[in-house]
């Protein structure tokens, strides 16, 4: 890959899909049929908003469900990538901070896989729930998907060591190492990973972070932009462990590493 060999990229994944999608399979689209179970449970109308969609898989897989879905992204990269590979619903970028794609627009808001918590400050998460109350028909949901801030309170297995994932991908084996560490003061979860590969390239160090929000926090978020919390719980969930299954119900604790939230907004 001649973009990695000659310097480091603003973020391997991100700017390279092909290598996403390899790095997290999805076969089964689970994550797009927890979602799908999760609006077919309230009821949520045709109209979806898919902000962070990445790859474009998950909004590929609820368009084929039957859903008119626009999937929205930051990376240029992504989107690109979404178009030719998973076409059927419209791609458009966006930044979650703050965006404007029409005034009830959407009967539905999907965020899945953390995408909430680059959201980093209150200014940022506000700006965010608030572009959604804007999107959404009065009575629309936002689903969202996300690390647990409260797990960490106390906890430091995830801290303790760092994680070694390691796939191949086009005949280059890629390693990568993984370090969290907590941020209390700005209240992150910050992630440093170094990049190796067997092709002889540097390693390409990147890092990122995640808001650490705690359930009853979020409930005052989205009690303050007018959304009702219809489920806030730590599983099953797609990302969960076991991970959910087809029929499974939502449980009542909030107390695992993942986080899933149903909220609908009030209808005046």
């Amino acid at each position: 890959m001649s973009d990695f060999r000659g310097g480091v990229p603003a973020n391997l994944l991100t700017d390279h899909p092909e290598l996403y999608e390899a790095r997290f399979p999805d076969p089964e689209r689970l994550a797009a049929r927890w979602t799908e179970d999760c609006l077919r449970r309230h009821g949520a109308g045709p109209r979806v908003l898919d902000l962070g969609c990445g790859t474009g898989r998950d909004a590929a897989a609820l368009h084929r469900s039957g859903r008119a879905v626009t999937g929205a992204d930051l990376s240029e990269a992504m989107l690109a990538h979404a178009r030719d590979r998973h076409p059927g619903p419209a791609y458009v970028r966006a930044d979650l901070h703050g965006f404007d794609l029409g005034h009830d627009a959407f009967d539905a808001v999907v965020c899945l896989d953390s995408s909430l918590l680059y959201c980093h400050t209150n200014d940022q998460l506000d700006g965010f729930l608030a572009s959604c109350r804007h999107a959404l028909a009065p009575g629309g949901l936002l689903v969202a998907e996300m690390r647990n801030g409260a797990y960490f309170l106390g906890r430091t297995d995830l801290l303790d060591r760092p994680a070694v994932d390691e796939f191949a991908w086009q005949g280059t084996a890629y390693r990568s190492n993984t370090t969290l560490t907590v941020d209390r003061t700005a209240q992150l979860l910050r992630r440093t990973r170094v990049w190796t590969t067997d092709d002889g390239s540097p390693p390409t160090e990147q890092h990122s972070a995640w808001r650490l929000l705690f359930p009853q926090e979020l409930r005052r978020f989205l009690a303050a932009h007018d959304f009702e919390v219809l489920e806030l719980h730590d599983g099953p969930g797609p990302r969960t462990e076991p991970p959910w299954r087809q029929g499974e119900l939502p449980g009542n604790t909030t107390d695992g590493d993942r986080l899933h939230v149903v909220a609908r907004l009030h209808t005046p």
